[in-house]
């Protein structure tokens, strides 16, 4: 009979052999290059597909209820920035020429905006009127959510908590206790996903800020969306900060940072 020790060597065997150690995106100016644990049964096109689908459901409620806004002046500077950031996706991973980008606006007061897997972009009208957001903040929007789709930050959750599952279906197979077994599923939480929930955010951070840098936006507007997203923040803080917490670790990392992504959005901006 296995030992706790060993049901939970041969469960961390099996999690490992069903994973594929990748890095999604060049490291660029900044130099993110975290390695990402994907499962191989989920690949990029099917997780891609899957959002897909859900995206234009979303899209076809909001043109039912006639708050897809494809005219107005803020759909037109979205779209604007949305195309000169794309322009730039494939500095990072070159497969992202060939996605299927989308660029949609959505007339409602929720302060949010999202870039789903396979570059399906969201923004919600009430985040940008109500924070009085420039373009280059924007941008800064922007270019954090397109970075979470070039990293596949979602196909990566989708992976850790495949692997939550199979350690549950394997430790209940090989008779772990509920002890041992509460205890792999911790080890699983916090080896594996606490640790890289506080690191997709960084790297949508600096990527973001690099993306926009390079697409001839400020890259100092980071700062003060994030400064204006605290101010909006008070007890009920916006939707966009429930999975996207501001801080000031947080701003204090952007300052660090954009002088690294000056010379790109000069140049950016000289056309040199």
């Amino acid at each position: 009979m296995f030992k706790p020790h060993s049901l939970s060597m041969l469960i961390g065997a099996a999690l490992l052999a069903g994973c594929q150690a990748v890095n999604t995106t060049s490291g660029g100016a900044i130099g993110v290059d975290r390695k990402q644990y994907m499962f191989s049964m989920l690949s990029t096109e099917q997780v891609n597909q899957m959002y897909a689908q859900s995206y234009q459901e979303t899209l076809q409620e909001a043109s039912k209820k006639g708050v897809l806004d494809k005219n107005s002046a803020i759909s037109k500077r979205v779209n604007a920035i949305g195309q000169r950031l794309i322009a730039k996706a494939p500095v990072f991973r070159p497969d992202a020429a060939q996605w299927a980008w989308e660029v949609n606006v959505i007339d409602s007061p929720e302060l949010n905006a999202n870039c789903g897997p396979g570059g399906k972009i969201i923004f919600y009208t009430g985040l940008i009127e109500k924070l009085n957001l420039t373009d280059d903040e924007i941008a800064a929007v922007m270019g954090h959510e397109i970075a979470h789709a070039l990293r596949e930050h979602g196909r990566e959750a989708m992976s850790k908590a495949y692997g939550v599952q199979m350690a549950t279906q394997l430790g209940s197979a090989f008779g772990l206790g509920d002890g041992s077994l509460q205890l792999a599923n911790m080890g699983v939480e916090y080896l594996m996903t606490l640790p890289n929930s506080r690191a997709n955010e960084n790297e949508a951070d600096l990527i973001g800020l690099e993306l926009a840098a390079r697409g001839g936006y400020n890259p100092n507007a980071a700062v003060t969306l994030w400064e204006k997203m605290n101010q909006a923040g008070g007890s009920a803080p916006p939707e966009f900060m429930s999975t996207h917490p501001s801080s000031g670790s947080r701003i204090a990392a952007l300052q660090a940072n954009i002088p690294k992504v000056i010379p790109l959005y000069q140049q950016a901006r000289t056309g040199s």
